[in-house]
């Protein structure tokens, strides 16, 4: 099984569409593992996008990610960074196919509605980036029903 982190942006908790953006998701069969709505600071977020330290597009996507709260996911499950890929869309929104979030909710390449994990590397980098072990959380479609 594979893991993943979806960062529901800024835009997307301002646009009112977090529920969307989590039922696109569970609906790929993927797992939900985790979950926290959280506003990042200035550190997080330079820690976080790091490896894009120097580029042109660093300060304002910190800005932009420190701007409001976002919602840290965590997802599990067959080919998941691929199925989760396929639903954000491309990263510039209007290159997205139709019908994937960053597509019908996004605006550019910043104000792209979600992060994903590109990697099992990274998505294992971000995971733990925002949940701790005792929030990730295995479960079977039985266990509610004991």
């Amino acid at each position: 099984m594979e893991k993943t982190c979806i960062l529901i942006k800024p835009d997307s908790v301002c646009k009112n569409i977090v529920g969307t953006v989590l039922d696109r998701f569970s609906k790929t069969g993927l797992h939900l593992r985790g979950l926290k709505m959280l506003k990042l600071s200035a550190a997080q977020a330079q820690e976080f996008y790091k490896e894009h330290k120097g580029k042109p597009f660093y300060e304002p996507l910190v800005r932009f990610m420190t701007s409001a709260p976002i919602v840290a996911t965590a997802w599990e499950g067959e080919d998941a960074i691929a199925k989760a890929r396929s639903v954000m869309g491309a990263t510039n929104s209007p290159d997205a196919v139709p019908g994937t979030l960053r597509r019908e909710f996004g605006t550019n390449n910043r104000y792209n509605v979600v992060h994903g994990s590109d990697s099992a590397a990274s998505a294992e980098r971000e995971i733990t980036f925002f949940f701790n072990t005792n929030e990730l959380y295995s479960y079977n479609a039985n266990d509610w029903n004991l």
